[in-house]
């Protein structure tokens, strides 16, 4: 009997693009940015300062969701894993489907790939659980 894989991580990354520095500020592929584009984007890192924060922040935010997400995807998975083996012995235990129906309900992540495999998992395991009276 083959068991379920888990929920990994994010894919490998694409190489980052090569900043320069240019005159007036950075450059991206050697290409020059003018004087006054430079100064416009000083204008607005000054009267900004606090948005780089908040970014920071959010994504922090959404890293947090997305690692309660990938728990709780590996947790069903293995109440799946376990139910699947009960059910080849002949019988399901009802606290394992108890645990399937509470485990359906939670968090699914911020990232859309991620949110679309967790809510698949959580998907399966609420019919489950349904199917079995739990």
């Amino acid at each position: 009997m083959q068991g379920i894989g888990r929920v990994g991580g994010p894919g490998t990354a694409a190489p980052a693009a090569k900043v320069r520095p240019g005159k007036g500020g950075f450059s991206l592929g050697g290409t020059e940015a003018s004087s006054g584009a430079a100064e416009a984007r000083q204008a607005a890192a000054v009267a900004a300062p606090g948005l780089g924060l908040l970014a920071l922040q959010s994504g922090q935010g959404d890293a947090e969701r997305d690692q309660a997400a990938r728990r709780r995807a590996d947790s069903l998975l293995e109440e799946l894993d376990g139910l699947q083996r009960e059910m080849l012995g002949g019988a399901a235990d009802p606290a394992r489907l108890r645990r399937l129906a509470a485990l359906a309900e939670g968090e699914a992540g911020a990232d859309p790939a991620l949110r679309d495999v967790v809510q698949a998992i959580a998907l399966r395991a609420a019919v489950e659980a349904a199917r079995r009276g739990g």
